[in-house]
């Protein structure tokens, strides 16, 4: 797993479809956001693809560079943060309104900092290229891509134009079957995610014994995810912190500069992933968004609620109900109750950190798993869509962490998502899956006779 997302931001004054294609690019309404205190217009965050190349996508406020006061100050912050954290920027101007004075401010703060950007005129559906777009060039940022956020056009072009501004390093491509060599000698990448200020750091300096990491009690006090290596019981680990900044000297940087993408991206270049929470806060409907993050990306996941010595046993109760309501899409980690600050429970996270792993990282022979199939399907057959009932055949192994079981036959796309849930509980009993999501493909064989 090469971890490697590259970052694109979506920048422009206001009203001129950003949210719009954002929502097209990440084929979702939903999306992980910067939710700091006293912060006026937050960052959203969103997982797109195009191809087999990933990328992070950022959605921006309006930018206006030289607001000096209230909300569009703060709108102007969150937007220069994206951008720093980009690795292209998406300049996003009203093919229909032209170009605004408000315009050529963002473009020459963009031209200031030189780097990669792609100019989108959104709205353009029904317009022909002409003379209308000769103004667009007065910003001084190449060539204009026409696009209809909201009609889907041109979207491709955008995209394809803004990734071959980067650099791919080798494998970035690369979806076959990755082993990583034997489970029990590879050192395992733990990241520690979860929101700000719920002692992730404070966590792992009680699991090395000493202040490693800045621990303080301010929301966002680390600027980067700091890997640290660490060996405990004859197993490597490298242990991720992901929190928001890191203290520089006696000063602590701005509380706005947190950064979701370090999150975003420990998350995708470790094996297992410790999800912690703050029992003292609840389950937020942030704390679902990571969890979410964390179950797309396919990673092993351990969920841990910090601050357990803070609540009492009717806070305990509400928490659990929390819990199995809002992040019942991880029934497969069951949560730990620990107090990283008085180190209560937090050694048995080892247990659950090592089998998450070792699930994730699970061969399963195809004669295995072709006999596995074929009990379930004696014990209870597909249902029938209408003339057709599904025949599955014969399985074999697609993938790790996490692990994917391709499953061969005939009208397999009239399995329904019961059956399938059926078939997932039937190979995690048998193989003792615990702490990985289990991903279940079908593919038809083709008819030589159609």
């Amino acid at each position: 797993m090469s971890g490697f997302k590259p970052v694109v931001a979506l920048v422009g004054r206001p009203n001129v479809g950003k949210s719009t294609l954002f929502n097209r690019l990440t084929k979702s309404r939903d999306a992980l956001v910067a939710d700091l205190p006293g912060l006026t217009r937050d960052r959203h965050y969103g997982n797109a693809r195009l191809g087999r190349r990933e990328f992070i996508v950022i959605d921006t406020g309006g930018f206006e560079p030289d607001a000096d006061s209230g909300i569009y100050r703060e709108m102007a912050k969150q937007t220069r943060q994206a951008v720093a954290e980009a690795d292209v920027v998406v300049f996003v101007v009203d093919a229909r309104a032209g170009v605004t004075a408000q315009d050529h401010d963002i473009a020459a703060y963009l031209r200031r900092l030189g780097k990669p950007t792609v100019l989108v005129a959104n709205k353009a559906e029904g317009m022909r290229e002409g003379a209308q777009w000769a103004e667009f060039y007065e910003l001084g940022l190449g060539d204009v891509v026409p696009v209809s956020a909201a009609h889907g056009q041109g979207v491709r072009s955008m995209v394809e134009a803004a990734l071959d501004r980067l650099s791919w390093p080798d494998g970035a491509d690369d979806t076959e079957l990755q082993t990583e060599g034997d489970a029990a000698d590879a050192v395992i990448r733990l990241a520690v995610a979860g929101r700000p200020n719920v002692g992730k750091s404070t966590l792992i300096n009680a699991w090395l014994g000493e202040e490693r990491l800045v621990a303080f009690d301010l929301p966002g006090t680390t600027r980067d995810a700091i890997r640290v290596p660490f060996e405990r019981e004859g197993r490597r680990f490298e242990l991720i912190d992901t929190a928001g900044l890191r203290r520089k000297g006696r000063v602590f940087e701005a509380v706005e500069k947190f950064s979701v993408v370090k999150t975003l991206q420990a998350i995708e270049s470790a094996h297992v992933v410790l999800l912690l929470l703050d029992a003292t806060q609840g389950v937020t409907e942030q704390d679902a968004h990571i969890a979410g993050y964390i179950l797309d990306s396919g990673r092993a996941v351990v969920v841990a609620v910090n601050k357990w010595d803070a609540v009492d046993e009717y806070q305990r109760e509400l928490l659990r109900r929390s819990l199995e309501a809002r992040l019942g899409f991880l029934k497969f980690a069951p949560p730990h109750f620990v107090s990283a600050r008085k180190r209560q429970g937090i050694q048995g996270l080892w247990k659950a950190i090592r089998r998450a792993y070792e699930s994730a990282m699970v061969k399963m022979p195809t004669p295995v798993l072709t006999r596995l199939l074929q009990e379930a399907v004696a014990f209870q057959a597909p249902p029938k869509a209408g003339m057709f009932r599904p025949k599955l055949r014969y399985a074999h192994q697609g993938g790790q962490n996490p692990p994917v079981i391709v499953i061969h036959g005939n009208s397999l796309e009239h399995v329904g998502a019961a059956y399938r849930r059926y078939l997932e509980a039937r190979f995690r009993k048998a193989f003792d899956l615990e702490g990985t999501p289990l991903r279940i493909e079908f593919k038809t064989q083709d008819n030589p006779y159609a």
